[in-house]
């Protein structure tokens, strides 16, 4: 997906079979934190414990996707504000190997995503 899109997805059902796909695996991976791999920068492991539970809650209940934020309706991105500090996330989708992208980041069979949480004065 390199182009943006015409008009901002909000509901999956405004979605092709393969976005559709895409968003309902990152938003298990957001939600459960299982099926995919969590990381965590240092500047968020340096945090309080109190304060990075609180962001991982956060990273957990996101739901403010927008046109700016998603433009593709996939929720791969969030950014809000925990405890002083502006966070991100973002969800990739790379082969099993971790080496490249995937084939085909709607097919978990050949997919691992990975969650990575981050402070956005270390982007």
């Amino acid at each position: 997906m390199t182009e943006t899109p015409d008009q901002f997805h909000e509901t999956a059902d405004d979605l092709d079979a393969e976005t559709r796909a895409i968003r309902t695996l990152n938003d298990n991976l957001r939600r459960t934190f299982s099926c995919g791999r969590v990381v965590m920068t240092q500047g968020v492991q340096a945090l309080a414990e109190d304060t990075v539970y609180r962001i991982l809650k956060a990273v957990r209940e996101f739901n403010d996707f927008s046109e700016d934020n998603d433009p593709y309706g996939t929720h791969e991105f969030g950014l809000f504000d925990q405890d002083d500090e502006r966070v991100m996330f973002k969800i990739d989708a790379y082969d099993q190997n971790l080496e490249y992208g995937s084939p085909n980041p709607a097919d978990p069979t050949v997919t691992t995503r990975v969650l990575t949480i981050l402070l956005a004065s270390e982007y």
